[in-house]
């Protein structure tokens, strides 16, 4: 079968010839053991060709799409597993835990992020005929879906806009909406709807969360948060972990350890300084928590990655995220 069909139905043997011409795509412009920022906005191609350790980051409201390789993403006790049939997608940030399962030199894991933008989809709901959410129940903000036929060649015209740069200002926010579009009405459609329709108890929880990555630094008052939510203190806490699965503190936590370990590595910050500045008081708390999280005390694990990057890397997994990304994904 030839990429452009455009049935929305895909047999095993479709899908993998659309997803080998997405990796050709991929690998062609990625390269080898690399995530590349591309020109488009918010498109990001990665090749890796070594199976990764677990690694923990804040995953961004996004699309992930697998050509070749498998990953999982571990989000609290839950465990997503995607592939080349199948999407991850995000509409909070989250932080969760990652690892690329299936990768090789002769078979490298090939595959991209998009970022998502809740405003974004929100005005393509008013622009469309897209439904409205139905209930008003919260769900995880992480899920899995089936690729389509019309979503995989959208991302072939996207990433063909590389070949001729003068038109990505014009036509990549064009394929990106028809992206979005395929989106809402597939069959995670009710999800993105939820989280980016005013009023619902999804949208609410989002803005919680955007207010928790603007204002992580700052002391946490349970009560507050709710009333900017619009919830009461039950009914936050309630819905707060079931989005996330992670109560408010905690995930303020985990934004804080991350935010950390992201300025001991690119700003060369020391562990205690990190420390104060995302807000912690005890320096002692810090380097439990942090080992906590990322297995090791801040010096020895900031060593590690830095290590890691400067030695040669075949045969060996990709060094952790530590940015605010899913460009792992």
């Amino acid at each position: 079968m030839h990429p452009d069909k455009s049935s929305d139905d895909l047999t095993s043997a479709d899908l993998q010839s659309a997803s080998e011409a997405l990796a050709e795509r991929i690998g062609r412009w990625a390269g080898k053991n690399n995530s590349l920022v591309t020109a488009i906005p918010g498109l990001t191609l990665n090749a890796w060709d070594a199976p990764t350790d677990l690694t923990h980051y804040v995953h961004e409201p996004s699309l992930c799409l697998i050509a070749q390789g498998a990953k999982r993403v571990v989000l609290g006790k839950e465990t997503y597993t995607y592939d080349a049939a199948h999407f991850l997608i995000s509409s909070v940030e989250l932080p969760v835990v990652a690892q690329i399962s299936e990768a090789s030199r002769e078979r490298p894991y090939l595959g991209l992020g998009l970022k998502l933008d809740r405003p974004t989809i929100a005005r393509m709901m008013a622009d469309s005929n897209v439904p409205l959410p139905q209930a008003q129940q919260s769900g995880r903000a992480l899920a899995t879906g089936e690729v389509t036929a019309p979503l995989i060649n959208a991302f072939h015209r996207l990433i063909d806009l590389l070949d001729t740069p003068q038109d990505i200002a014009i036509l990549a926010p064009l394929i990106q909406r028809e992206i979005l579009y395929r989106l809402l009405v597939g069959d995670q459609g009710a999800r993105l709807r939820q989280i980016a329709s005013s009023g619902t108890q999804s949208n609410q929880i989002a803005q919680a969360i955007d207010w928790l990555r603007d204002n992580y630094t700052q002391p946490l008052r349970i009560d507050d948060l709710a009333t900017y939510a619009k919830m009461s203190t039950s009914s936050f806490h309630r819905h707060f972990r079931a989005v996330t699965t992670k109560s408010p503190l905690q995930f303020q936590k985990l934004l804080r350890l991350h935010e950390a370990r992201r300025m001991m590595l690119t700003d060369n910050l020391d562990a205690a300084t990190a420390a104060f500045q995302v807000g912690y008081e005890s320096h002692s708390q810090f380097n439990r928590e942090y080992s906590r999280l990322f297995g090791a005390p801040p010096l020895r694990d900031i060593k590690k990655i830095r290590q890691f990057s400067m030695e040669p890397q075949q045969g060996r997994a990709a060094p952790a995220p530590v940015a605010n990304h899913a460009a792992k994904m």
